[in-house]
């Protein structure tokens, strides 16, 4: 190797060295900028390992999400928040909406005519639960109603609060208004009081399936009644499923009833319940069917005996005289045709009843289809 190429290399890695140079600067630049800008954490600061972060136990609580002390043991932040939320996040559906708007409408008549009361029904909130969270959070003494959907071969869950229970057994007993409904804790529900809201839940599911029939006709029938959790079990606990919560009062007594209904019994509906309105999708309404029915039923049609046809030359009609005689191929035995306008419908032999000219109809004629179309 020549002098001439040694200079070259020493020259060369001379300025590598000088580009080096110049990135540490600027890397060192940009860190002492970020530095500057994020706050000054004296806790946990290892002062020989020159700037090393130790979090605490409190930060590391409150990332994970188990800060009760904050949050008060009724929701979750940090990790532990995405992951739930990543799990319960599921598709809206806006027709269900609708559907339980229908539901408190009918349970107010239905509850007023079977307590005789003064009862006002309203939807607390929508929403979307995990089954196994929301089986662990049900306040205890609960009834818990299984139902089965009959059309989708699935279930659903109707719980009871004990509030509302002993309020159902005080007015159907002819309790006295105005007067807080006597409440036995530490014993199982009795048979009468059983019997009582078994009742209540019949007349509720009877809405619940007049609220879902005007989408898709479904009928949702008591299937059995549970008061532990763990035999009421209708899925998975990590499926996502439907909560809707409803608040019953009458007068100074009351309680809450939430329909609890798994994605996987909603999904035989699933494309009706995501439109955005009524009729959206397949435009049928059956209240304007039955009336389009019966109103068709009711219409006074023409029909026209065919006796026989012919036909002539336009010249030949223009010297018809009265008295003119027309001969027509039409036997006594042929059937003749029977038309709506210019429809054939029916054919049937000729004959006579009193005085006047008959035709009994024996066959029908179905309508031509047009092979064009």
């Amino acid at each position: 190797m020549s002098d001439t190429d040694t200079d070259e290399l020493e020259k060369t890695s001379e300025g590598k060295e000088a580009e080096m140079d110049d990135w540490e600067s600027m890397a060192d630049d940009d860190a002492a900028s970020v530095g500057d800008a994020m706050p000054d954490f004296d806790d946990g600061m290892d002062d020989e390992g020159g700037g090393t972060r130790i979090l605490n136990q409190e930060e590391i609580d409150s990332l994970l999400g188990f800060d009760d002390d904050e949050m008060g043991g009724s929701e979750t932040s940090g990790v532990m928040a995405l992951i739930n939320s990543a799990m319960v996040n599921y598709e809206r559906l806006p027709m269900l909406d609708v559907v339980f708007d229908r539901l408190v409408r009918l349970m107010s008549t239905s509850l007023r005519n079977l307590t005789t009361d003064n009862v006002e029904v309203s939807l607390d909130q929508v929403s979307t639960v995990r089954f196994g969270d929301y089986m662990n959070s049900i306040p205890l003494p609960a009834m818990l109603s299984v139902f089965k959907a009959e059309e989708w071969d699935n279930n659903g869950l109707l719980v009871t609060d004990s509030a509302l229970i002993y309020s159902i057994v005080d007015v159907l007993l002819g309790g006295r208004k105005g007067t807080p409904s006597i409440r036995v804790e530490g014993r199982p529900y009795t048979t009468i009081e059983s019997k009582l809201v078994e009742k209540m839940v019949t007349v509720t599911l009877a809405d619940l399936s007049s609220a879902f029939d005007p989408l898709s006709p479904v009928s949702f029938s008591l299937d059995r009644l549970e008061t532990n959790p763990r035999f009421a079990t209708i899925t998975q606990s990590g499926n996502a499923c439907v909560l809707a919560r409803l608040r019953v009062d009458m007068g100074d007594r009351g309680g809450r009833v939430e329909v609890l209904i798994p994605y996987a019994t909603l999904e035989p509906i699933r494309e009706l319940l995501l439109q955005m309105f009524m009729g959206e999708k397949f435009g049928r309404d059956s209240i304007w069917e039955s009336h389009l029915t019966q109103e068709l039923h009711k219409t006074d049609i023409q029909l026209q005996a065919v006796l026989g046809e012919l036909i002539l030359p336009l010249g030949d009609m223009l010297n018809w005289k009265i008295g003119s005689q027309i001969m027509f191929s039409t036997r006594t035995e042929d059937d003749l045709e029977l038309r709506c306008g210019h429809f054939p419908m029916f054919k049937g032999p000729v004959g006579q009843k009193q005085g006047n000219i008959a035709v009994r109809i024996e066959d029908y004629m179905p309508p031509e289809r047009d092979d064009d179309q």
